[in-house]
């Protein structure tokens, strides 16, 4: 539960921020609140792994999206953008991690988030703001794969607390 809690909290305040700041929100949003969905989208798929996977994930999407509309009607665009970002990204996400299975989970989390974090940097800024922005662009992605990187010690150190490395 603390893991659907903390990426809803995270996917709200990024589309709530970017809704208000517009573009130039965005690799602080990547970094520190982005990354950290990516990071514990990851958590979840291992958790709910064969247990209607796909359906799970993508009622969570939604919800985000949903939240951020509900919290500011405003910022429909911007979910609408992050839904559909964030499902293709989910599934180059999955598709990562199931390669990387067998591999220890900072690998996988690692590993599948720089896929998920290339396709997410170019849909989304794409998307929301009508247009291909490079600098958001790449700015998410060098933001979201360093802040995935950094929140995948974090959590691995507070919610998994395997000897993992």
């Amino acid at each position: 539960m603390w893991l659907i809690v903390l990426y809803l909290i995270a996917v709200v305040g990024a589309n709530l921020s970017t809704a208000y700041f517009g573009p130039i929100s965005t690799p602080f949003n990547a970094f520190v609140l982005v990354s950290l969905d990516l990071t514990t989208r990851d958590g979840l798929h291992e958790r709910w792994q064969g247990s209607r996977l796909w359906l799970r994930m993508f009622l969570l999407i939604a919800a985000g999206g949903f939240l951020s509309w509900l919290l500011n009607n405003d910022a429909g665009t911007i979910a609408i953008a992050s839904c559909i970002s964030f499902i293709a990204a989910g599934f180059a996400d999955a598709i990562v991690y199931q390669l990387l299975f067998k591999h220890p989970r900072f690998v996988k989390l690692n590993g599948s988030n720089v896929v998920s974090s290339t396709v997410d940097s170019f849909l989304f800024p794409t998307i929301a703001f009508g247009g291909f922005i490079w600098w958001a662009t790449f700015g998410q992605l060098f933001a979201k794969i360093v802040g995935g990187y950094l929140w995948s010690l974090v959590l691995q150190k507070l919610l998994w607390k395997e000897k993992e490395a």
